[in-house]
């Protein structure tokens, strides 16, 4: 737990910060050791505003631990010592409620001789990709820490920079989606009605056509608010059973992957991740059984986390990765891909040949993904374009037919 705290230090500056210990016992011992005079110490007891953000740890967000990462990888090759480097760090963070405990909970344990990775394993502000601490574990161990964090940033950023450009070109596509609903929404039960009102002053049969737009307008007036609860119950009930249950999502993710661009789409993101993961991972000195485990950890897709897994597994026996995945009933990948791996594996690069399957597949990843949203666009417009129209010609084909009787 968090211990708030006021003082001075050993040259008689002003304190207030945080400590983190089990009781209040060990936070006073812990200040005494730091040399610290306290003149106020307590239990750091949240607010209800507070607590909705510290009550239980948080994902750090992968942009600032991109960022951090890069600034103690810089400072660590200056010759600055761990503990002054996140010191250093700490005071760019000191106003952030969230980060600043994580920093102030990283000096303490290094002040206490634990390890860079074991500060991290103990503290309780964030919670960090398990495959960030494992590199950093045998990074650690084997005196390459400075390198293995330029490599998790760059990894961090890329995936980031990944994220908000999808997320920005479906903004737009979104808007208009969600615009052209609402117009064939309004339309069905405010244009259609009034001019419904007109057809029934003459006795004649209608087309099939406005027949069906003539029902369709009426139920959506008389159930409007069952469809608008309707539709978030199943967004709602869409997003918790792919949290919470696996078999729900891993048959929503083996569908995916069968759908016509968007399965190839899929299967580039997660094989460029899991090769660039696993890159990293073997040139930090993490044993290749190990490193796939965790490069699967990463992965998204259920169908595809669980071929590698599996893969894993059967690669402790002393198969190698290449014949498994190209004998595996789980999941066909590229064959593409297997074959760089065979190379790889007979020619003891691994890990050279996986960064270069990372970047030839990303690269190719982002020229669909490109593709793809230059395409929904137009296709939006078409399909909202085609059923505003089948709307119209709905209405206009009895005028026409009255006019012509």
């Amino acid at each position: 737990m968090l211990f708030k705290y006021k003082g001075f230090d050993s040259l008689g500056q002003k304190l207030k910060s945080t400590v983190e210990a089990s009781n209040i016992k060990e936070a006073k011992a812990k200040l005494k050791v730091k040399k610290i005079i306290y003149t106020e110490i307590k239990e750091n007891r949240f607010n209800f505003t507070d607590s909705l953000s510290f009550r239980k740890a948080h994902k750090i967000d992968s942009l600032i631990l991109s960022v951090i990462s890069r600034d103690l990888s810089i400072y660590l090759k200056s010759g600055i010592s761990l503990l002054n480097a996140i010191k250093l760090i700490n005071e760019r963070y000191k106003k952030d409620r969230k980060l600043s405990p994580f920093f102030e909970s990283l000096v303490t344990f290094l002040d206490e001789g634990k390890n860079f990775y074991t500060a991290l394993s103990v503290q309780k502000s964030v919670i960090l990709p398990e495959f960030y601490m494992q590199s950093i574990r045998i990074s650690e161990d084997g005196g390459i820490l400075e390198t293995v964090l330029v490599e998790l940033a760059n990894y961090l950023k890329e995936e980031d920079k990944i994220s908000k450009q999808i997320k920005a070109s479906l903004a737009y596509p979104a808007f208009i989606l969600g615009v052209s609903v609402l117009m064939v929404g309004f339309m069905l039960s405010f244009i259609v009605p009034k001019i419904t009102a007109i057809f029934e002053q003459y006795d004649q049969a209608l087309p099939p056509i406005t027949a069906f737009v003539i029902k369709a307008g009426d139920f959506v007036n008389d159930y409007y608010q069952i469809l608008f609860i309707g539709v978030f119950a199943f967004i709602f009930g869409f997003a918790f059973m792919m949290k919470k249950s696996y078999n729900f999502k891993y048959a929503v993710d083996t569908f995916m992957l069968k759908v016509p661009f968007i399965g190839s789409l899929i299967q580039l993101g997660e094989l460029s991740r899991f090769a660039y993961m696993n890159s990293i991972l073997i040139k930090s000195g993490v044993p290749i059984v190990q490193s796939f485990k965790l490069g699967a950890n990463i992965l998204k897709n259920s169908v595809i986390k669980k071929l590698f897994e599996e893969a894993s597994l059967k690669v402790v026996e002393g198969e190698r990765l290449s014949k498994i995945l190209d004998n595996s009933k789980i999941y066909k990948v590229d064959i593409a891909f297997i074959q760089a791996i065979a190379i790889g594996e007979e020619t003891s690069q691994l890990s050279i040949i996986l960064q270069n399957l990372s970047e030839l597949y990303s690269e190719a990843n982002k020229d669909k993904i490109g593709l793809f949203l230059s395409l929904l666009e137009p296709a939006f417009m078409l399909i909202v374009g085609s059923v505003i129209g089948l709307i119209v010609v709905a209405m206009l084909l009895p005028i026409f037919s009255m006019n012509f009787g």
